[in-house]
């Protein structure tokens, strides 16, 4: 493994990924947390899972953003992994349904662009 921060676990598949510094506020209090685990529901390219972390926006919060952002949606409260377009895409960028904060950025997005259309998965974040 590389000198990754986290590994999310995605249906049994480890995926490395390093903590962004866009949101500190929200990486703070998801790192307290962690690991976080939970059965995520699909939306276009992206899943979410609930998380019991209560944040606000940050500054600078968005709802477009990379593939391979993890980021935080206050109004699930939940975490999100983007890795292409969503029902809110005008192109193929990711977009939330609303602003995010973003937390965290996956080394690789093959393993999800595997998954099924429409399937959910277990979705697991701890610290490496």
């Amino acid at each position: 493994m590389s000198e990754s921060d986290l590994v999310v676990t995605v249906d049994g598949t480890e995926i490395e990924a390093s903590w962004a510094s866009e949101s500190p506020e929200t990486r703070r209090a998801l790192a307290d947390v962690l690991p976080v685990e939970g059965r995520a529901a699909r939306w276009g390219d992206e899943l979410y899972f609930d998380v019991s972390v209560n944040v606000d926006l940050e500054p600078n919060a968005r709802a477009e953003v990379e593939p391979g952002t993890i980021a935080y949606w206050p109004q699930g409260p939940a975490v999100c992994l983007f890795w292409g377009p969503t029902p809110a895409s005008t192109g193929t960028q990711p977009r939330a349904a609303s602003p995010v904060n973003v937390v965290a950025q996956l080394d690789d997005i093959t393993p999800l662009s595997r998954l099924p259309d429409g399937a959910g998965a277990t979705v697991r974040i701890v610290d490496n």
